[in-house]
């Protein structure tokens, strides 16, 4: 953890004006902290900065800005995550251009544990966000952090998903993180807080530019083992995500759809282009040859309050309808059909021909 001194020199040096991560990286390489960056001379600086941004950095950043940067670490559950901390995430130090610091607000060990970006189209269908957060569950419960961007439609739906499992969720949003963006997400983002990570490469402040949600991206990808695309336009962000993956040798995964949804396209491209197209959660684990299992919080809790899920009580031993199961428990067929894909990602059942499900033994 890095002290006072050089957590005031890191937010001096990278709240200067015209300094972004490209040149911080080159500074620090060249001249091994920021504390000697910052006093440095113009000579030395000049080898690597322009005019323009040798007069900034000896400016120094705005007082107001550096301030409010510092009361907000005071802040419980907030942090900054530098290159110079030892739990900066070896996984990020992989990519070309990882980011030089890090604003971090809820639980930072999250960045040690193997990661799984989940991401598609924000004008996701009902389907997909079901899949979203059941994969994500899924994969949650047998250990890996679900990363994603706190976006709406399926960002959304793999944090919930990653959060009701083991494995939990973290955010990488391209805004300051005194801003929920969208605001819609605004009690999601807290939750992320409290029983999760959000984290930002952007000061506070920072508006949701959109030039910043590629430079997230990368963040999401690079913490990852991999990234599944559960929707997505042919010119979704997310395929930015996945070509990104692709580039820092990470897997690709493709959820297909129908061939008459646009949102099946982005996928389907993919597919084509050598993702690995995953039916389950199953899928995903074996390609990753993934061997953890972990029993989530939430399930752990509910198995001590009741003997069995009761959608799982409902099976027979015979091949059961949807209609039939929806009499037998009550539940509605959207809430049945997003808890019955749940037991099928999890192996609990298997689904069959003419809409039928059976129960695994």
């Amino acid at each position: 953890m890095s002290s006072n001194a050089d957590i005031d020199a890191w937010l001096r040096l990278s709240l200067v004006a015209g300094i972004g991560n490209t040149s911080l990286l080159h500074l620090l390489t060249a001249f091994g902290s920021p504390e000697a960056v910052l006093s440095s001379g113009r000579g030395a600086l000049a080898q690597h900065l322009s005019t323009a941004q040798i007069d900034a950095l000896q400016a120094g950043p705005d007082a107001t800005e550096l301030a409010a940067a510092h009361a907000w670490l005071a802040q419980p559950g907030n942090s900054l995550l530098t290159l110079a901390d030892a739990d900066y995430p070896g996984a990020l130090l992989e990519i070309a251009d990882p980011p030089a610091l890090l604003y971090c607000k809820g639980r930072r060990d999250l960045l040690d544990q193997p990661g799984l970006g989940v991401v598609g189209s924000r004008n996701a269908t009902p389907q997909g966000v079901r899949d979203a957060e059941a994969f994500a569950r899924a994969l949650s419960d047998a250990g890996l952090t679900i990363v994603s961007g706190l976006a709406s439609g399926i960002d959304a739906a793999a944090h919930r998903g990653g959060l009701a499992g083991a494995g939990s969720s973290v955010a990488i949003v391209g805004t300051g993180l005194d801003r929920v963006y969208p605001a819609a997400n605004k009690a999601l983002a807290h939750q992320l807080a409290e029983r999760g990570l959000i984290v930002s490469e952007f000061p506070l402040g920072t508006a949701p530019l959109p030039g910043h949600f590629p430079r997230r991206n990368r963040i999401i990808s690079g913490l990852s083992r991999g990234v599944l695309v559960v929707e997505a336009a042919p010119d979704s962000g997310s395929l930015i995500t996945a070509r990104v993956a692709t580039d820092q040798g990470r897997e690709v995964f493709a959820i297909p759809g129908s061939i008459h949804s646009p949102l099946s396209r982005g996928c389907h491209a993919l597919i084509k282009q050598g993702a690995k197209l995953v039916e389950s959660a199953a899928d995903i684990l074996d390609e990753l040859a993934w061997a953890t299992r972990l029993a989530s919080p939430q399930f752990a809790e509910a198995s001590a309050r009741s003997p069995a899920d009761p959608v799982l009580s409902a099976f027979d031993g015979a091949p059961t309808t949807l209609d039939a199961l929806a009499e037998r428990t009550g539940l509605t067929l959207d809430t049945l059909s997003a808890k019955l894909l749940t037991l099928e990602l999890e192996g609990h059942i298997a689904s069959l021909p003419g809409g039928r499900y059976q129960k695994i033994h």
